[in-house]
């Protein structure tokens, strides 16, 4: 049976106890709020997101590997939720639902998957500006799809041009009593989450006890509204749109399984759920394993969030992922072992059984205004200017990934990002760093001539490529060769060095062939140095390694040496 238990509750520690029971409480209830909004982002009914906040976390935490990372419904995921079932079925429907389950099912089915061919390396599949802007242009369209809740109004949501154009047009139907509500919730919020910490430290509070205080103003805010309109009948007299009836009781567990068109239609969205969750998961699982020296296993996060999002499908809820602010207030908390989250879906699972009528007259205003000071943060913009000082291809990446998210949708721009930085991948390669060097006075080192005063030997031509030789930058070289030989009609050897060089694909074996068979007949050696072993195993069975024999040195000093 131990070796059926996972390791950190074979080994577990009374002296944890205490920190996974306070961050098991204050998460549960810190998060209901945000377990509501982002079922609201989603297009669903409220209750899946409190749903999503119990056996989705109990399965990760027996199979994850992070420590503190909390799982539940997400913002992104909530977008994504919504963007792939919007143009497949009405919110809210029976359908939708069923629909929001089986793409639960589907994620988690390929994350299993993904774990069980060890491709936890898909974590770094994504680069940092493409998902930076990914997750900014879906902040953007965030907010903007929440306004209408703030205002009071219906706008359509299949665009983020339709949704502007919407809300000008809706405009004068705003309902003042929800623009209040909302307002002043967006306010209190974010003048709580940049002041309300710091104030409290300065009175003399510990700078945890402070943080924790901080975030719980959405808890506050939300009870504030909540009692307004139960207390004015506001819903009725002054038309507040409200959560209303969530139903009591736990989730009854459900086979879904989803029809065979559904599979089609979604296996594109699941994927894209999937690639972006792993991601944000192992990155949000990893910078809090660093600041306690501990490790997070790729492939076993994979499994992890399999487990979870398929508890999703079968318990009525919908995709979820490792979340930054739930684990934030896990890890400030104390949370010492995952039985901290086991412990916040129990205490969930009381609230929806006991308490699921508190929410009826929460207003849908103040969980639109907590959703869009929530994605503010998920703006980056340092990132984009970091980008563009240090690498403006880059910084191009993350502007169109996000512009693409914001005009074109969620789907189409996380897309777009990621063929723009394979591109720009394929671009750089193809046009490699070349350079002529000579030798550093006195040493044998060898650095570019237009950079250092070296010494070069008459009619000998040393060219360093920095960059593996294949089919998309064997012309460049061939083409730089050729013009340095032309532009000294002296060189009588060509020596490529080849210690960047990790691979020589068919292409570039062909051109060097050609090259060679080329420059001798002009009475031009071409030679070799420093070439890696795996490299060279592979050119000696080839024509071209039978043909310099003799001509590849173990480096570029022996062949300055060797006249």
């Amino acid at each position: 049976m131990q070796k059926l238990l996972p390791q950190w509750l074979r080994h577990y520690q009374r002296a944890w106890l205490g920190g996974d029971v306070s961050a098991g409480l204050i998460v549960a209830v810190l998060v209901i709020p945000q377990s509501l909004a982002y079922t609201l982002l989603a297009g669903l009914p409220p209750e899946m997101g409190l749903y999503a906040s119990i056996l989705p976390v109990v399965a990760y935490a027996l199979l994850g590997s992070s420590m503190t990372l909390a799982i539940g419904p997400v913002a992104i995921a909530a977008l994504m939720t919504a963007s792939a079932l919007q143009p497949l079925a009405i919110a809210g429907t029976t359908e939708y639902v069923q629909l929001a389950m089986g793409l639960a099912l589907i994620s988690g089915l390929m994350f299993m998957a993904f774990g069980a061919l060890r491709l936890g390396w898909l974590a770094y599949f994504l680069s940092q500006p493409v998902v930076s802007g990914f997750v900014s242009g879906s902040a953007i369209v965030i907010a903007l799809g929440q306004l209408k809740h703030v205002l009071g109004v219906s706008a359509p949501s299949s665009s983020t041009w339709a949704t502007l154009q919407g809300l000008w047009r809706a405009l004068p139907q705003t309902n003042l009593t929800t623009l209040a509500l909302g307002g002043s919730s967006m306010l209190v919020l974010l003048l709580a989450r940049r002041y309300l910490g710091r104030g409290l430290r300065r009175l003399g509070l510990g700078a945890t006890a402070a943080d924790l205080l901080a975030r719980m103003a959405p808890i506050a805010t939300v009870a504030v509204s909540t009692a307004l309109v139960a207390w004015g009948h506001w819903d009725v007299s002054r038309q507040v749109a409200v959560v209303g009836s969530v139903p009591a009781g736990l989730p009854a567990l459900a086979w879904v399984w989803p029809e065979t068109r559904a599979w089609s239609q979604l296996l594109l969205p699941a994927l894209l759920i999937t690639l972006v969750g792993f991601v944000g998961s192992v990155s949000v699982a990893q910078s809090f394993a660093l600041q306690r020296q501990q490790r997070i296993a790729p492939n076993r996060e994979l499994w992890g969030l399999g487990a979870a999002n398929v508890a999703a499908a079968f318990s009525g809820a919908y995709p979820v992922h490792g979340g930054l602010s739930r684990s934030v207030i896990n890890f400030a908390a104390g949370a010492q072992t995952p039985l901290a989250s086991i412990i916040t879906a129990g205490f969930m699972a009381l609230i929806v059984y006991f308490f699921a009528s508190l929410f009826y007259f929460l207003p849908l205003a103040v969980l639109a205004a907590s959703i869009m000071v929530a994605v503010a943060t998920l703006v980056d913009v340092d990132t984009l200017k970091a980008s563009w000082t240090y690498d403006k291809a880059d910084a191009f990446s993350l502007l169109a990934t996000a512009g693409g998210v914001i005009v074109l949708g969620v789907e189409a721009g996380i897309l777009m990002g990621v063929a723009l930085s394979l591109g720009v991948l394929v671009w750089r390669s193809s046009h490699p760093h070349m350079a002529v060097v000579g030798r550093v006075p006195g040493t044998e080192h060898f650095r570019n001539v237009e950079r250092h005063a070296v010494q070069t030997v008459p009619g000998l031509l040393a060219l360093r490529v920095d960059e593996s030789l294949f089919f998309a930058n064997a012309t460049a070289l061939e083409d730089r060769i050729e013009a340095l030989v032309q532009a000294d009609p002296a060189v009588r050897r060509v020596l490529l060095v080849c210690s960047a060089v990790n691979q020589i694909d068919a292409t570039a074996l062909g051109m060097l062939t050609a090259l060679e068979q080329s420059l001798a007949a002009r009475g031009i050696r071409l030679e070799l140095a420093e070439v890696k072993g795996p490299v060279m195993d592979r050119l000696q069975a080839t024509a071209l390694g039978q043909r310099l024999q003799g001509r590849v040195f173990q480096s570029v000093h022996d062949a300055f040496v060797a006249g």
